[in-house]
């Protein structure tokens, strides 16, 4: 008589389950057939034993927690032999640690898959990373090029304490009809990854800012004529980058454009929220100069749906499984 052997679904444990990230990354989840997903109640969420216990126990142990209460959780995942998808920011360069950004090239999937500690990507470098990165693969830019970003974020993507902040009536902020600088004379803990990953000689500027909405993401690096060699062009750019993401799911490049195509509405930072989709733009401008632009939702492709795509290829799943709901086209 033959026996049937039942295979039990892969157990995925949600540690930081209520904050923004988390909170994205369980609903996400939440209509999957094919994984178990476990989350503690929230009189035990934040009980070492419990988290340390339901670490050992799942096959995958996804991390949304701030950088130190990270670090330990990942400790002892390690000891436990589970693997881990880390969303904090304290694994992103890390020697032992893959980079969960499959659009990368063309081994990081193979790495994401095999790797037992994989560290996502942060919402404003996604966009940097992968409009840079390719054009110094090509040799169209130069390693050594000085480079600036000016980043517009919904408040969300600052955690919990921007949140509050802007949501408090005390602050006025949701009266706010512009955008607003932040973190301008601080070393932002983003600059490391963007070097880091595309092979810039020095560190960009990175000019971050929050707009008085939820979430979405504006990621925009100007490049000035006087920095492109003489036989290089906009088109030339786009052609690069639109056959780098030909096949890609998540990551579209829009048709080249000059500026003056370009309406009050072509830039929306909000345009992808709720979905998984990286949208790139190259912009020209008469005099040479150049306008690389990335759009997503920053707890979308920026943050959780980054995550998602890296537990796929952990559980050696279609990368897009449970996302595809969350893909929309340029």
């Amino acid at each position: 008589m033959l026996e049937c052997t039942v295979m039990s679904k892969p157990r995925i444990f949600v540690d930081g389950h209520a904050g923004t990230t988390g909170l994205r990354v369980r609903d996400w989840l939440a209509e999957r057939k094919d994984i178990e997903v476990q989350v503690l109640e929230h009189n035990s969420r934040k009980s070492e034993a419990a988290r340390h216990e339901s670490i050992r126990a799942a096959d995958v142990a996804i991390l949304c927690l701030p950088d130190e209460a990270a670090k330990s959780a990942a400790n002892w995942a390690v000891k436990s032999g589970t693997r881990v998808l880390d969303a904090s920011s304290c694994h992103r360069i890390s020697e032992d640690w893959i980079y969960g950004l499959p659009e990368m090239h063309d081994q990081q999937r193979a790495m994401i898959r095999d790797a037992n500690l994989v560290t996502v990507p942060g919402c404003y470098p996604s966009s940097f990373i992968l409009l840079v990165r390719p054009l110094l693969a090509e040799g169209l830019l130069s390693s050594d090029i000085p480079l600036s970003i000016h980043a517009l974020s919904g408040y969300s993507g600052g955690g919990r304490a921007l949140i509050e902040r802007w949501e408090s009536p005390d602050t006025d902020l949701q009266k706010i009809t512009f955008e607003a600088p932040y973190a301008l004379g601080r070393l932002h803990k983003h600059v490391a990854e963007m070097q880091h990953y595309t092979g810039l000689v020095s560190a960009p500027q990175f000019i971050p800012a929050v707009g008085p909405f939820f979430c979405g993401m504006r990621v925009q690096v100007p490049i000035h004529r006087s920095l492109l060699r003489s036989d290089i062009s906009g088109i030339d750019i786009w052609n690069v980058l639109s056959e780098q993401y030909r096949d890609e799911p998540f990551v579209k490049v829009s048709p080249f454009v000059d500026g003056e195509s370009l309406d009050e509405w072509s830039l929306d930072p909000s345009i992808f929220n709720g979905t998984n989709t990286l949208r790139l733009s190259i912009i020209a401008n008469q005099q040479g100069h150049l306008l690389l632009v990335g759009l997503l939702d920053n707890l979308g492709k920026g943050a959780s749906g980054a995550a998602i795509q890296s537990l796929n290829l952990m559980l050696g799943l279609e990368e897009t499984t449970g996302l595809t709901r969350y893909e929309q086209s340029i």
